[in-house]
C-alpha cells in the first residue's frame, strides 16, 4: 500500500504532466540536439560573459589548423605541407575570464576529385550556416585566384560575422600583403580583418579578442579545461597520419587513412597500449609505409608515439599495421568508416 500511495505522490507533482505530446518531443529534440553538439551550457561565469563558435575556413593550406594550434597555445590539430591534411571538422575550445571562443577548424575548400573530397567540402560548408563568426584565412603568400572567389561566394551567403584573415605574414613581403588586401577586398565585403602570422605568434591574441567582441553574450559551453572535443581514438589516428604525411613520398599521403582500434590503459594508467591501422589503396604504397626492412613505419610509429606521449601524459606502447583497400577514397561507406564523412 505504501508503495502504491509513493507513486501517486509522485504523479501528482511531475513537472511534465501538463504538456502536450508535441511540447515533451520538442524538448526531447532539445535535449537530443544539445548532446549531439557534445556539450551542456554550464552557467558558472560572471556577468557579461560573451561565447560563441567561430569557423575557420578557406582553401587547402591557407593555415587553418596552424593558427588553432597557435590560439589554443599547444598542439591538438594535425598540420603538414599536404593539401586536405584536415578531414574532420574539429572543434578547438580557448578558455578565457570574460569570455569561451569554440574554434571550428574545417577541411580545405576545394574542387573534389573523389568522393572523399565532396565530404571534405560538405562537412567545411555545413559549418557556415551555424556559427557566430566566420574567419575567412587566406595565404598572404600565394596569389588570390578562382578557387578563393568559390570560397568567398560561398562565405558571403553566411548570416554570421565575416572577419579576413590574412595568414603567414612571416613570409611575405609588405608590397604582397597590401596586394592580397586589395584583392581580397574585390572578394567579397568584410566586417573587419587582420593580419597574422601563426608561426611567430604575431597577432594571434589580437585576433582572439576582435573575433570575441562578436561573440554574444551567453553560457560556457563547455568544461573550462577542455581544449578540444576530439575523442581519444581519433587523435590517435590523426597525429599517426600526421606522421605518414610528413614522411612518405607523395604518390602515398592523400590515399592514406587512418583508425585506432584498440586504446587500453595499464598499471594504473601510467601506460597506454594502442594499435592502430593504417590503410592504403595499393600494394605499392603499402611497401613506401613499411619501407626497407619495416624501416619507415618503425619511423612512423617512434614520432607518433612522441606526440601521443605528449597529449596523453603517460608512456605509449604503439602497434601499427598496413592494409590495402582499393579505391577507398571513392566509397562512402569506406569514408564514413574510417571518420572522415561530413555529419549527417
Amino acid at each position: 500500500m505504501a508503495d502504491i500511495e509513493e507513486t501517486e505522490s509522485i504523479e501528482e507533482h511531475d513537472p511534465f504532466a501538463d504538456l502536450t505530446d508535441d511540447e515533451l518531443d520538442a524538448m526531447a529534440e532539445e535535449e537530443d540536439a544539445g548532446k549531439a553538439f557534445g556539450m551542456l551550457a554550464m552557467d558558472d561565469v560572471p556577468a557579461g560573459f560573451r561565447s560563441g563558435f567561430v569557423a575557420l575556413v578557406g582553401r587547402p593550406n591557407a593555415g587553418k589548423s596552424t593558427l588553432l594550434n597557435a590560439c589554443l597555445g599547444e598542439k591538438v590539430a594535425i598540420t603538414s605541407p599536404v593539401a586536405q591534411t584536415t578531414r574532420r571538422r574539429m572543434r578547438g575550445v580557448v578558455n578565457r575570464e570574460d569570455c569561451q571562443i569554440v574554434f571550428v577548424d574545417t577541411p580545405g575548400l576545394h574542387k573534389p576529385q573523389d568522393s572523399l573530397g565532396g565530404e571534405l567540402n560538405k562537412s567545411a560548408l555545413a559549418e557556415l550556416a551555424d556559427v557566430d563568426v566566420v574567419a575567412f584565412l587566406i595565404d598572404a603568400t600565394k596569389p588570390i585566384g578562382r578557387g578563393d572567389a568559390w570560397v568567398a561566394e560561398r562565405v558571403s551567403k553566411s548570416p554570421a560575422v565575416k572577419i579576413l584573415v590574412l595568414t603567414k605574414l612571416d613570409r611575405a613581403k609588405p608590397e604582397q600583403v597590401a596586394a592580397q588586401l586589395t584583392a581580397a577586398h574585390e572578394l567579397m565585403h568584410f566586417d573587419n580583418e587582420i593580419v597574422t602570422s601563426s608561426v611567430e605568434g604575431f597577432n594571434v591574441d589580437s585576433f582572439c579578442n576582435l573575433v570575441a567582441s562578436y561573440l554574444p553574450e551567453g553560457p560556457r559551453w563547455f568544461p573550462a579545461g577542455m581544449k578540444t572535443d576530439e575523442s581519444d581514438e581519433m587523435l590517435v589516428a590523426e597525429f599517426i597520419r600526421e606522421k605518414v604525411l610528413m614522411l612518405t613520398r607523395e604518390e602515398v599521403p592523400h590515399a592514406v587513412g587512418v583508425v585506432c582500434d584498440e586504446m587500453t590503459y595499464k598499471k594504473g594508467g601510467s601506460v597506454l597500449t594502442l594499435h592502430a591501422t593504417i590503410f592504403v589503396e595499393r600494394d605499392g604504397q603499402k611497401g613506401i609505409i613499411i619501407g626497407k626492412r619495416g624501416s619507415m613505419i618503425k619511423k612512423i610509429g617512434t614520432e607518433a608515439r612522441h606526440d601521443l606521449e605528449r597529449i596523453f601524459g603517460c608512456t605509449v606502447f604503439l602497434e601499427l599495421e598496413v592494409r590495402v583497400k582499393p579505391n577507398w577514397r571513392s566509397d562512402v561507406r569506406e569514408i564514413r568508416r574510417l571518420g572522415y564523412a561530413a555529419d549527417e
